[in-house]
Formats: C-alpha cells, structure tokens, sequence
C-alpha cells in the first residue's frame, strides 16, 4: 500500500473485525497476574481477564509496549509500501506508552516520516481517533491532513464513565484529581471525566440506575454530538443502559465494546463509558 499507515495501542479496546483494518496495525500493551505476563487480546482474551481479576485477590499490573515492539510496527509499514506514520497513543498521562513509541521513532530517524501522537484520550475515544485517521488515510489523504483531521478531532474527544467502585483506580495510581471521592469509596458510584486525558472527578452517584442517569445527561447536555461510543468492562446491565440512552441515541448508531484488560485494570468491574466527539 502507498499513503499512510496507522498504528495505535491496545488500550484503544478495538474488536476483531477494527484490527483486520488494511492500513492499521495495534501494538499491544501488557497485563500481568503475579508472576504471569500476558499480551493484551493475543494470549489473554477479554473475557479470560475479567475472570481472572475476578478470582484474583491483587490487581493485575499493566506494562506499557517497549521501543522494539512500535520499531516492528513501524517496520511493517515500510513493508507494505507506506509513505508515512501517524501513531496515535493513549494519554501520555496514563501510561508511558507515547514515550515508547516516540523512542521507536527517534531510533528511526531519517527514514520514513513517522508522527507519534498524544491522543489525551483513552478506550474509545482513542480508538474513535484511529478509526477517524484510518478513514482519512484508506480515502487517499497525505500525513500531514491525516494529522489535520486527529488535531481538529483531539480537542472536541470527550470521555466519561460511572464507576462501579474506585477501588482499581486507588491501588493503580491513576486517580489523578479523583482523589476526593477515596473517603467514600464504599457508598458511591464514582464518576469520572477522561476528557483531556486525566482521571477527573466528575461527581458522586448513590445508586447505579443514578450513575447511568448521570452519563445520559452528560450526553445531552454535551450539545450536537457525534461518533458516539459505549464501553463497558462486563456490565451485566448494560442493556438497561442501551435502553435508557435509546430514544435520543439509538443502539443501531453506537459502537457498543467491551473494555478491555488495560482500561479494566483501573476502572475495575462493571464500568459504562461513554465517549463522542464534540461537533464543530
């Protein structure tokens, strides 16, 4: 292929059929259990980990990709006949992963051009990103309006999400300015706002049916919206939710996925998220 090639992270929780993506390539993360590593969606599915971690009595550890594994990735574009690069990441203030794959392109300067970004996003927003870059990419656009496009789309990606406990986010390190609601860990539905890339907190819901109240408000009070997406790390209810959103965002127009081992490490079982992007 000529034109420009795509790489992201696993953090971005694409399903199969986003991976097999032609001009797209996602480096994986990695989750360890103990003394046990695994290769995020390679040898531990998501179904496999929310079972672990619910029999686990410690929380698993992520581990952000080394250079050499975006250096292969890079590699592979310029195998498949690729002019230029633009690696999108997860927020650099989750996780060391942009500075891996900046340290992978630094180790190939003077090649091809390879553009690493910070998403300042996370799940599917993130993934919205490379979904929107891949689109531009696959329609013939060069690497500098696919950059264009990812810089118009970062600052108008928004990500929320109702936790069902902040127990994860605690033990991680990634509560960031959540740290308010640690007092009342056990008697709330923490919620929290991802938007700008930082674990914010966003407000306390006493009951579960209150915390998907919440994200629908946030929906709608966001204003026209659009490539709207729903997350969630096993919710058992995540129907109810489907349901309660349905009459203004109908379940036929969502991207519904299941978060994976990276975001679920944190935000712990039986999260829902909701991202989209704010329109122009």
């Amino acid at each position: 292929m000529s034109g420009v090639y795509i790489v992201s992270d696993s953090s971005c929780d694409f399903e199969q059929d986003e991976t097999d993506l032609p001009n797209v390539e996602i480096v994986p993360l990695s989750i360890r259990f103990g003394s046990e590593e695994f290769t995020d969606r390679r040898d531990l599915s998501v179904e496999d980990f929310y079972k672990r971690m619910a029999n686990s009595d410690v929380l698993p550890q992520t581990a952000c990709p080394s250079p050499g594994a975006f250096e292969r990735a890079f590699h592979n574009a310029v195998d498949a006949g690729a002019d230029a690069v633009v690696c999108l990441n997860i927020s650099s203030a989750l996780s060391n992963t942009f500075q891996s794959a900046q340290t992978a392109a630094a180790a190939r300067e003077g090649g091809m051009p390879i553009h690493v970004i910070d998403s300042r996003s996370v799940s599917s927003g993130l993934g919205t990103l490379v979904l929107e870059a891949a689109k531009a990419a696959a329609g013939g656009a060069d690497a500098d309006s696919v950059l264009r496009r990812v810089g118009d789309l970062i600052p108008r990606t928004h990500v929320v999400a109702a936790l069902n406990t902040l127990e994860n986010l605690k033990k991680g390190g990634r509560i960031g300015g959540a740290k308010a609601l640690v007092g009342s860990i056990l008697s709330i539905k923490p919620l929290i706002d991802i938007t700008g890339g930082v674990v914010q907190e966003a407000g306390r819901a006493r009951t579960r049916k209150r915390a998907m109240q919440w994200l629908y408000e946030c929906m709608m009070g966001a204003g026209a919206i659009e490539h709207v997406a729903v997350m969630h790390s096993g919710a058992p209810d995540i129907d109810e939710f489907l349901d309660l959103i349905a009459p203004d965002f109908p379940r036929e127009a969502l991207r519904v996925r299941k978060m994976g081992a990276i975001v679920g490490t944190h935000g712990g079982p039986q999260m829902i998220g909701v991202s989209w992007i704010a329109t122009a």
